[in-house]
């Protein structure tokens, strides 16, 4: 089946997954200390988050990818050079779910700042009025409520950063592209192959949004919804 390549592309497969998820970890990252940055009382802070938010969303990820990557291993390098060490070749999972990572946080940060905006300043209040501790708040009335406002922006990102995780073939990493490239070249049959990993990322992300419907349901148990 595929010429025999089915194998080695499912083997790409659990490189891919590997670069979403660890690219996801770290755009939460990003994203929560943007978020903090843009609702702190610092200018400074505001404006180094609006910088970032502003540059990477308008700038497309192929282009953000590869200055990142090529930029970061010359920069590294004379880090390097300048402490008499020899040449250091990055790694592309590390760059590549870096990057990744740090394109998406510009997109959570307005996803968080958007979702701690939404929960009653009251509740925070009432909370604090009853005794409880700031971690308690947060850890019983904000982060509850942040994660079920936070969920529909938090889907549509994971669910464009699968498919973006292609872009990382680019900077050499074994993932699934890269093994459907080599495998197109060698058969000359790209279509066939490309289709078989279109399908793949059809099934990952219909699987996701099944998941996601799952955690907003369970997020929103004891909410009313306003009918119309």
């Amino acid at each position: 089946m595929l010429y025999g390549y089915l194998p080695a592309i499912l083997d790409g497969l659990t490189a891919t997954l590997g670069v979403a998820f660890t690219s996801l970890m770290v755009a939460c990252l990003f994203g929560m200390a943007g978020a903090v940055a843009k609702l702190s009382d610092s200018r400074v802070a505001r404006g180094v988050a609006g910088v970032y938010t502003t540059l990477i969303r308008g700038l497309p990820e192929l282009v953000l990818m590869l200055m990142i990557f090529y930029g970061g291993q010359i920069l590294v390098n004379r880090v390097a050079d300048y402490f008499g060490h020899e040449y250091i070749d990055v790694d592309p999972f590390l760059a590549g779910t870096t990057t990744m990572g740090f394109i998406f946080g510009a997109y959570l940060t307005e996803t968080f700042r958007g979702a701690i905006l939404a929960i009653p300043k009251g509740q925070i209040e009432a909370g604090h009025a009853y005794g409880l501790s700031r971690a308690q708040v947060i850890g019983r009335i904000t982060l509850p409520q942040m994660i079920r406002h936070a969920l529909p922006g938090f889907g549509n990102s994971w669910l464009v950063m699968v498919k973006a995780s292609a872009l990382v073939s680019i900077i050499g990493l074994d993932d699934m592209v890269h093994r459907a490239n080599l495998a197109s070249a060698a058969t000359r049959q790209p279509f066939t192959f490309y289709a078989t990993i279109a399908l793949i990322y059809l099934a990952i992300t219909t699987l996701s949004i099944a998941a996601l419907k799952g955690l907003e349901k369970r997020y929103s148990l004891g909410v009313r919804h306003a009918e119309f």
